[in-house]
């Protein structure tokens, strides 16, 4: 099997930023010992052109393949961002840390640009091991996606969730269903009318109820 090629690397900076030779030493020995493909420098004080095309607000700021990564990173937390980008893995990953760090906005461009992804966050909707933080940020993740094909793309794999011993799971996957709006979720959720757990029942009516009403407004009708 071939290995893959090294992805490269792109690195904003600034005169006066407190981490940012720690993270252009860590990545410029990436760099050498061939972990890295290439490494482009950037200092926005001179080019803040740059910072402006991506968004950029604080330094270091660090692009790897697809992982933009925001602050101090640690050169073993660098290096395993570039044997993801390289296998193209990670994702779970990088969207726990983008919730975490309530980066909304770029955990949902990311979810756009990538849709196939998607099944990641799902991935930290079933694992107890996610911290609330994420959980609340995946919450209003699917909130903004709301009524669109993208979360229709993952009604079975909520679905499925909705069979799992833990209760905070089921209600969870039954409230996302619900925000689908779409009637191939009503299976799923009408399973969880009689659960042994009081919220998950409430919250299945709820979302019984928001699919209806979605089906029953002028707007789906037309």
């Amino acid at each position: 099997m071939s290995t893959p090629p090294a992805p490269d690397a792109l690195l904003l900076i600034a005169p006066g930023c407190r981490y940012c030779p720690s993270v252009l030493r860590s990545l410029s020995e990436l760099l050498k010992n061939g972990t890295l493909g290439r490494l482009e420098v950037v200092n926005v004080e001179v080019h803040p052109d740059v910072a402006r095309t991506f968004g950029t607000r604080s330094v270091p700021w660090t692009r790897i393949g697809p992982f933009e990564l925001e602050g101090q990173q640690s050169a073993a937390g660098l290096e395993q961002w570039i044997r993801h980008a390289a296998a193209g893995t990670g994702f779970r990953a990088y969207y726990s840390q983008l919730l975490q760090e309530q980066r909304l906005e770029k955990a949902l461009k990311t979810i756009r640009e990538r849709p196939s992804t998607l099944s990641d966050i799902v991935e930290l909707v079933d694992d107890p091991d996610t911290p609330m933080t994420v959980r609340l940020g995946i919450g209003a993740l699917f909130e903004e996606l709301q009524g669109s094909p993208l979360l229709e793309s993952i009604l079975p794999a909520l679905g499925a969730l909705t069979g799992s011993e833990n209760p905070s799971t089921r209600a969870d996957a039954c409230h996302y269903l619900g925000l689908s709006e779409r009637p191939d979720a009503l299976p799923f959720i009408d399973a969880l009318l009689n659960d042994d757990n009081s919220e998950v029942r409430e919250i299945a009516l709820e979302s019984k109820a928001l699919i209806r009403e979605n089906r029953e407004s002028p707007e789906a009708e037309t």
